[in-house]
């Protein structure tokens, strides 16, 4: 199966094409994620049938850690309309592909795609090759199991030479800034209030990294601080309810049949895109 994060995809294609996201008007986003899903298909096409995965909006990793991508909050909160508005977008596209593509379309409330994708990965490597087509390097940890890899739509190169058991254990001490995930020395305040995170040193993730990391973190607020980045980076720690949900949605989303496409492509003057309508 081939794997689609669709958010990174989406936004990877706007900011791709322009760093003001003004300039993101409807048809743009709809004609470059089009684009997109036609190549990844072809490209990776031995893998099987696509996926699109989508974030819910919602995340229980927030009920955790209320911190959880609050840097990113108050970025988007600069402009809030502009990003208000990309969001009802993407909405509006997601739903056109579910009603006209013959893609399952996944969305499952409180999980994010990260979710979606771990649960998906695990539960199948080993009947099916699965490649995941994201940037985010928390997948990397997913690389445990056979025949998953991993390709970067923005570096347009597959994603892999690192131990993604060592990786992750690693992964944990450091935290992880663009999700307000501070190290494991560091508050659960640090990026949200602006503050610098404490060094973390390559010696002492040398030294903690590991199977015994919690017996060998020398004191309480550094063993509750990495049980704090366990449960927010460790795509194992998604809620047992989640994982129920995920295979429902997997097993229920419906895949569309082509006989809609050519009346879409025409209905949203796809033009440059109609001499390719068999790739989809």
């Amino acid at each position: 199966m081939i794997l689609l994060d669709m958010s990174q995809v989406i936004l990877g294609n706007i900011f791709g094409y322009s760093k003001d996201i003004a300039q993101a008007d409807e048809n743009l986003i709809r004609h470059l994620t089009l684009n997109s899903i036609r190549m990844y298909k072809n490209k990776f096409k031995k893998y099987g049938n696509v996926i699109l995965v989508f974030d819910s909006g919602d995340y229980w990793r927030k009920e955790k850690f209320p911190q959880y991508k609050g840097t990113r909050r108050l970025k988007q909160d600069e402009k809030k309309e502009l990003w208000r508005n990309l969001w009802n977008i993407v909405s509006t596209v997601r739903d056109e592909l579910e009603d006209n593509f013959p893609y399952k379309v996944m969305r499952v409330g409180r999980a994010e795609a990260d979710d979606i994708i771990a649960y998906l990965a695990k539960k199948y490597h080993q009947t099916e090759d699965i490649m995941i087509v994201s940037s985010d390097k928390d997948f990397q940890q997913l690389q445990r199991y056979e025949n998953v890899k991993q390709y970067s739509p923005i570096t347009k190169k597959f994603i892999n030479g690192e131990d993604p058991t060592e990786y992750l254990y690693q992964h944990i001490l450091k935290g992880d800034s663009s999700d307000g995930v501070p190290n494991v020395l560091s508050p659960d305040n640090t990026f949200v209030d602006g503050l610098r995170q404490r060094p973390l040193s390559k010696k002492k993730i040398s030294e903690w990294a590991g199977p015994l990391c919690e017996q060998v973190l020398p004191n309480d607020e550094l063993k509750r601080n990495y049980q704090r980045n366990k449960k927010l980076i460790d795509l194992q720690e998604t809620p047992k309810e989640l994982h129920l949900e995920c295979i429902r949605t997997y097993q229920d989303a419906p895949e569309g049949d082509r006989s809609k496409l050519l009346n879409y492509f025409i209905k949203n003057r796809l033009n440059d895109l109609m001499e390719n309508i068999g790739d989809f």
